[in-house]
């Protein structure tokens, strides 16, 4: 099933991966103290600017910053929107 957005310009549509649950030790942790996942997968990709191609595609897993892209809720799923700055690496 395809998301019906399509970001503008150098934005990237993101899925954040899943807040860890429990340690490497075996203690889980409380939804209160998990962190914001920094780790994601880009669900959709901008056009890029005039002077600037995309360096990210779609499939791509990558990290960003931890206050990077604004949250939206589309189609019951939680994802980001950031600008292709913002994303510090592909892994």
């Amino acid at each position: 099933m395809a998301l019906n957005i399509k970001p503008l310009s150098d934005r990237v549509l993101v899925e954040p991966a899943a807040a860890e649950t429990q340690t490497a030790s075996g203690i889980y942790i409380p939804e209160t103290a998990k962190e914001k996942p920094q780790k994601g997968t880009v669900v959709a990709v901008g056009g890029g600017k005039k002077d600037h191609d995309m360096t990210v595609k779609v499939g791509d897993s990558v990290l960003y910053g931890k206050y990077a892209g604004t949250e939206l809720k589309l189609e019951g799923k939680d994802y980001l929107i950031m600008r292709e700055e913002d994303i510090l690496a592909i892994v």
